[in-house]
């Protein structure tokens, strides 16, 4: 029985290879093909479109499916890939379209592959550092809101929760699959393939104009076209939901390019590397979002701290030149124009809009400890308590939105994660003496770093791909530093061995 089994296997082995080195003749493909053809054709003309459905599942679905759980890191990659494009592709299919449940379908097939895996290797250290600790108290806080009395909607509830709070999940799926600088590698490359297409987007709107099917995803919202538009000037979005993400995606993308072009790679590809970080800070311009602005300075100012060298320092006084002539310069672009205008923020009225109905909010925050519930501002408190108290208050910044939803305890606690992200973060990139590690770890906390400075003037957080790609760099904090502890004790473990004998 063995050896039947295995002389199968052995013809299904020889048939593929055979297949894919293009030794079957084409006669031999048509009479193999002919009747599977036929089949579909048959099946679609007597099924119509729930046939057509069906026979996607069963070619296309149930094999992504088993991909996603058997594979963790193809599907750690396919959630990045439709995390960026979703929204973009949204735009074909009818409103109200619950695009949304694909995202979350992928996430639990991740979740269902890392419990499998679990199961058979154990092993909690992977979790036991202090991020961990606090991202399931935050979990646990963001469920105990379901029970908040202040809440006007559960419905709400349920539904910010599975971006604010369901997502915090994958940080420990991404700590316990990507196991390997190999694997680190492929996502970083993935995640500035995606953020490149995202800024020819961006970069097509801009210079040559939107697409019909944009165009109409612009206009289809009257309250859209009209933030959207400023001064004449479209802000762009590019293929995500909005200009805020669009923008603070181009400069984590061009921090990350910094960084990288600082390891050990090819010149060709440093070269590559130094030509999109000005593409990506260009399109970045485009989206009119001037909380983006501030965050490539800030970026340099804590990479300069963190990493005193002669290159570095050039780099930092290089850009901050640079910077300088493009803040004061006259110009009549408008997008230079509103670039210059976050430098200054006493004389932006929509600055002090906000800071007039932060500090309206500051009574609300101080007499509610643990908020108004989850969900109770913004498009989902407009949906299910539409007249309520909070469902008209636009919170903007991302901290006053978990202030007036779960009170000043939660804003303690949140500020604590993030203190507590950052400087675990710098901590292991002083630990780390892998210098290709010490790189991707910096990246990350540059990273993490701006989208906290971007989460004060705007939401940097609950946005896909933005809250995937923040807890991929907080896991990869935690990661880079095993993965070098791992690569020492190899090593040490060798020269041991080589004593010995």
């Amino acid at each position: 029985m063995l050896n039947n089994q295995a002389q199968n296997n052995g013809f299904i082995i020889n048939f593929f290879r055979k297949l894919f080195s293009g030794e079957i003749s084409t006669l031999k493909m048509i009479l193999l093909l002919l009747p599977a053809a036929l089949f579909i054709a048959v099946a679609i003309a007597m099924g119509g479109v729930i046939a057509a459905g069906g026979l996607l599942v069963l070619f296309v679905g149930i094999p992504l499916v088993l991909g996603i759980v058997a594979y963790p890191i193809f599907g750690i990659a396919v959630l990045m890939v439709v995390s960026f494009f979703l929204n973009y592709v949204s735009e074909f299919v009818p409103d109200n379209t619950p695009t949304g449940i694909i995202l979350d379908a992928i996430t639990y097939l991740l979740i269902f592959g890392f419990l499998l895996k679990f199961k058979y290797n154990k092993d909690w250290s992977y979790f036991q550092n202090p991020i961990s600790y606090l991202i399931l108290a935050w979990l646990a806080y963001n469920f105990l809101e379901a029970i908040n009395p202040a809440s006007p909607s559960i419905l709400a509830w349920v539904y910010t929760v599975r971006t604010v709070g369901i997502i915090m999940l994958t940080y420990f799926i991404f700590i316990y699959q990507i196991r390997s600088v190999a694997h680190i590698k492929l996502l970083l490359k993935l995640w500035l393939v995606l953020a490149f297409l995202a800024a020819l987007s961006g970069f097509q709107q801009e210079k040559f104009g939107l697409f019909p099917f944009e165009q109409a995803w612009y206009y289809s919202d009257p309250g859209r076209i009209s933030l959207y538009l400023i001064n004449g000037h479209l802000r762009k979005v590019a293929i995500f939901p909005d200009p805020v993400t669009f923008s603070y995606n181009m400069v984590v993308a061009a921090l990350l390019c910094l960084c990288i072009i600082f390891t050990k790679i090819k010149t060709y590809k440093k070269v590559i590397l130094a030509c999109m970080i000005p593409f990506f800070f260009l399109v970045m311009m485009y989206s009119g979002t001037r909380g983006a602005f501030v965050l490539p300075p800030a970026a340099l100012a804590l990479l300069a701290v963190m990493n005193l060298n002669k290159r570095i320092l050039i780099t930092v006084i290089c850009a901050g030149f640079a910077l300088g002539i493009l803040i004061f310069m006259p110009t009549s672009n408008p997008s230079i124009k509103r670039f210059q205008s976050a430098f200054r923020p006493s004389k932006d009225a929509s600055f002090n809009v906000r800071a007039e109905n932060q500090k309206r909010i500051q009574p609300y925050i101080l007499s509610h400890p643990i908020g108004g519930g989850l969900g109770s501002v913004g498009i989902w408190g407009r949906r299910f308590a539409p007249n309520s108290y909070l469902a008209q208050f636009p919170p903007d910044s991302g901290y006053v939105r978990v202030a007036v939803e779960m009170g000043y305890i939660g804003l303690i606690l949140f500020c604590i994660l993030m203190f507590v992200i950052l400087k675990t973060g710098i901590n292991n990139y002083y630990l780390i003496k892998n210098p290709e590690l010490k790189a991707y770890c910096l990246a990350m906390v540059l990273i993490i770093f701006v989208f906290n400075i971007g989460n004060y003037p705007q939401q940097a957080l609950i946005q896909y791909p933005s809250n995937i790609l923040f807890y991929l760099a907080c896991a990869l904090l935690s990661v880079t530093l095993r993965l070098d502890r791992q690569e020492r004790k190899a090593k040490t473990d060798k020269k041991l061995a080589e004593l010995a004998a």
